[in-house]
Order: C-alpha cells, then sequence, then structure tokens
C-alpha cells in the first residue's frame, strides 16, 4: 500500500490505523498469520480494553469501516501522515504534528522540492514532508543509528514511500552529507545535539542559486545561540527562532449580575418581618476561557535563508509607443 495513494479495500500487509477513541488508536500490519515467542505460527489477534480483535477479520472490508470488538467497536482508518505521528513505535522522541506543520511552512515545502534531513528518528516528521513534496520531490534523511536508520527504510517501503524517501546511516556532524545531494536541496532540517556542527555542510547540500531555507529543531536555548552564531558566520539571513504552543480555549456560558443591580442599596427592614430581597438582574453571556495549564515546552524552531548570489544586474529593453 501506500500513504500517498488512497484505496478503498483492505488487503494483506497493509497498515491500518484502529480507532477507539482519540486516546487509543493503534497502527496495525494487516496479517492474519504471526510468529510467537517460541516461533510459533498462530493466528494474529490483538487484545483493546474493549475486546479481541481477529485481524483476519478486517480483509476486504472497506476503510472507514466500523468493526464489532467483544465488548464495543473501533473504526479501520487510512494511515495518513497525522495518524501515523499519533500511533507509530517510538524509536525515539518524535516531533508532532503542531512542530512538524510550522516547519513544513517555514522551510516552504511544495511538490518538487528535495529536501535534506539529518535526524530521522521514527520518522514522524519524514512521513509527513514526503507527502508535502510528492509526487516529483524526494527527501534524503540521515540517522547517525545504523538499525534505526535501517528499520526507517523498512517503514518507509512498506508504506510505499521509497520513491521519495532515501535513508541512509551517516554521521553528518563528522563526515557531513553524501555526494549524490551536493547542490540540490531546497531545504535543510537538522534535528541534532550539535545543529551548529552541521551549517558547512548545508551550504554544500543546498542549491548554488541561493534562496534555500534551513530549519533547526533545538530543546535547549543554548543549542540555539550556538546554532544562530554559526549561520551568521556563515552568511544566512532572516534569521528567525520561534516555540510553537498549544493552548486550549473552553468555551463557556457565563452569568453575572449587572452593575445597576449590583450597586443598588440593600433593603432595610422596617418591621418584624424579614426584608424582601430586591430581584436581580442577571446578564447571560458566551466566553472564551483559556486553559490553565498549556502544553509543555517540546523545542525552538530556527529558520535562516541561504542568500542568493550577487549577480550583474540584467538590461531590459522596454518600447513605448505613443499613438
Amino acid at each position: 500500500m501506500s500513504f500517498n495513494r488512497y484505496k478503498d479495500i483492505i488487503e494483506e500487509g497493509d497498515t491500518v490505523i484502529l480507532y477507539i477513541n482519540p486516546q487509543a488508536m493503534y497502527a496495525i500490519q494487516v496479517q492474519s498469520i504471526i510468529e510467537n515467542r517460541k516461533g510459533e505460527k498462530v493466528e494474529n489477534v490483538m487484545q483493546t480494553k474493549y475486546g479481541a480483535l481477529k485481524i483476519s477479520s478486517l480483509f476486504g472490508k472497506q476503510f472507514g469501516s466500523k468493526v464489532n470488538l467483544s465488548h464495543g467497536w473501533a473504526y479501520v482508518l487510512y494511515p495518513t501522515p497525522e495518524l501515523w505521528t499519533q500511533t507509530l513505535p517510538h524509536r525515539t522522541q518524535i516531533i508532532y504534528t503542531p512542530d512538524i506543520s510550522l516547519i513544513m511552512f517555514m522551510l516552504e515545502l511544495k511538490p518538487g522540492s528535495i529536501v535534506v534531513e539529518s535526524g530521522t528518528g521514527s520518522g514522524s516528521l519524514t512521513h509527513s514532508m514526503a507527502f508535502r513534496v510528492q509526487p516529483t520531490g524526494h527527501i534524503y534523511t540521515y540517522d547517525f543509528h545504523e538499525q534505526r536508520a535501517d528499520q526507517a527504510q523498512k517503514e518507509f517501503k512498506s508504506h510505499g514511500l521509497s520513491d521519495i524517501v532515501t535513508s541512509q546511516c551517516r554521521d553528518v556532524c563528522q563526515n557531513g552529507f553524501c555526494d549524490k545531494v551536493s547542490g540540490k536541496a531546497d531545504a535543510v532540517f537538522l534535528d541534532l545535539p550539535h545543529p551548529h556542527l552541521v551549517i558547512p555542510f548545508a551550504i554544500k547540500a543546498l542549491k548554488p542559486s541561493g534562496g534555500g531555507r534551513i530549519c533547526t529543531f533545538s530543546p535547549c536555548i543554548e543549542q540555539v545561540i550556538r546554532t544562530c552564531q554559526a549561520l551568521q558566520d556563515h552568511g544566512f539571513v532572516h534569521l528567525k527562532t520561534v516555540e510553537c504552543l498549544e493552548k486550549e480555549y473552553q468555551v463557556l456560558n457565563r452569568t453575572v449580575t449587572t452593575f445597576a443591580s449590583a450597586s443598588r442599596p440593600p433593603p432595610v427592614a422596617t418591621g418584624p418581618q424579614n426584608a424582601i430581597e430586591p430581584e436581580r438582574e442577571d446578564k447571560k453571556f458566551v466566553a472564551c476561557v483559556p486553559s490553565t495549564s498549556p502544553r509543555g515546552h517540546t523545542g525552538y524552531l530556527t529558520t535562516a535563508t541561504y542568500p542568493v548570489e550577487n549577480q550583474p544586474p540584467q538590461m531590459v529593453k522596454i518600447e513605448i509607443k505613443c499613438e
């Protein structure tokens, strides 16, 4: 199957997203028979808190269908980069959708873009970028950890992205990027402990005509300081560092007493009976209330532009006809 080309019917070997609720989603490889820990061939059955699901029962079903469990139900959804980010197996800490959307916007990615990424990790960002640059673009992604790079390449092939994504094991801090990407990249993304060491190699990867974009993801502000200094030293312009923090707002119905009603003097008792309280005038309205516990820090995104080479001005011939 391919994440980039939708189809209707679930087949053997497909990856599907089992959706139970927003807090319970699982990526499943549709295989009827699997090996257990003893190496024996057994029927593939998934256990959920709402009961068991026989994976073989998914064959021939339509994506988006509702499937019954022992004590409830679930939906089988077609995998998208956003759903994959929420359900993928974590080999490293991943970048989530809010940061991903901002990264792709600041890198100015579009269909046909060539992107060099260092720090493949679990492949969360790579899937989204591949979806963005298809069908003629390409992602070259690197990771210094050999097992992570190999596993990522297997996932890209399984998800039908091997024509768009090339994964390689390489320590870019020491050796830079491979020669086949030299002068081809429209954008470079770095998710590394020491991104400032890779800035000279990033310049070599970017197109010599200039205008290429670079973005780094750094959890610590000290990394940002060193990266910005390296970017300035190597001639990058338009440096900018931002932090993407999501804040939830709740829409609530509120009732308050009007000022005129609240400012009235209290009633005075003139007899043995209690004074009669005057009717209050209340005003109802809808309020937008921010959450008291917003999501915490993820990382700083630093972007910059490699300037266009100075070129001599071109002569333009303008003809003006007067009638």
